[in-house]
């Protein structure tokens, strides 16, 4: 690591990092790439639910952040700019298999419901990997993969990935009235698709309990509530 990236990761200021990597330092995007590979490859793999799709995908978003650094003007944070594409990146990827599936069956496959996701390899950590039991951690991929995809895209940057309101409205284009109303939405459809599993034992319960909390459901854990 080089200095500039030992002096950023000490809490150097991020305009000093923008502005080496927009004259095209090597360091500081290696220091970019080593930073901020894992949470955007969290974030793609929580909306597409397919490691391999997920791991091309954060390629991609790192080739355009690459290519795009010019036009970034401190707006918002780094972070939130490459959550941006990140968001933008995988939404993208959703739709072109949709379609490419949709023509796919129309012509000859046998399985009209679609592609089931893949299990992730374990290659890196997601946010999914803190639930206790491989049980509970399937039936929350589930129950987000059957979210419509503006809630999906909302639950997981407020519930998993910890971004403000004010932040998600920035990441998706849209007002901090409808990120709150997808997320009360969302978190309203997974508890109706969790309750099942969540009733079913208290290990589950506590085992989901950080995210539980979030989209209120009130059995999930002794004192939650919920969320908003």
């Amino acid at each position: 690591m080089g200095e500039l990236a030992q002096a950023l990761a000490w809490g150097r200021d991020e305009a000093e990092f923008v502005t080496e990597l927009q004259a095209g330092s090597a360091t500081a995007f290696d220091w970019l790439v080593t930073h901020y590979h894992a949470p955007v490859y969290n974030l793609v793999y929580s909306i597409l639910g397919d490691a391999a799709d997920a791991a091309d995908v954060t390629q991609e978003v790192f080739l355009k952040a690459y290519r795009g650094i010019q036009g970034f003007r401190g707006g918002s944070s780094l972070k939130t700019w490459l959550y941006r594409i990140g968001v933008r990146e995988a939404l993208n990827h959703r739709r072109w298999w949709r379609r490419h599936l949709r023509w796919q069956t129309s012509m000859d496959d046998p399985n009209p419901d679609g592609r089931q996701p893949a299990e992730p390899e374990a290659t890196a950590a997601t946010p999914f990997d803190s639930l206790a039991t491989r049980e509970v951690q399937q039936a929350v991929r589930r129950a987000l993969a059957q979210l419509p995809e503006s809630y999906r895209s909302a639950v997981i940057l407020r519930d998993l990935e910890g971004f403000a309101y004010e932040e998600i409205a920035e990441l998706l284009d849209i007002s901090v009235g409808t990120v709150k109303s997808r997320i009360l939405r969302g978190r309203r459809r997974l508890r109706e698709l969790l309750a099942p599993i969540l009733n079913q034992n208290q290990e589950a319960s506590l085992a989901t309990a950080p995210l539980t909390r979030e989209i209120g459901y009130a059995g999930a854990h002794p004192g939650s509530g919920g969320g908003s």
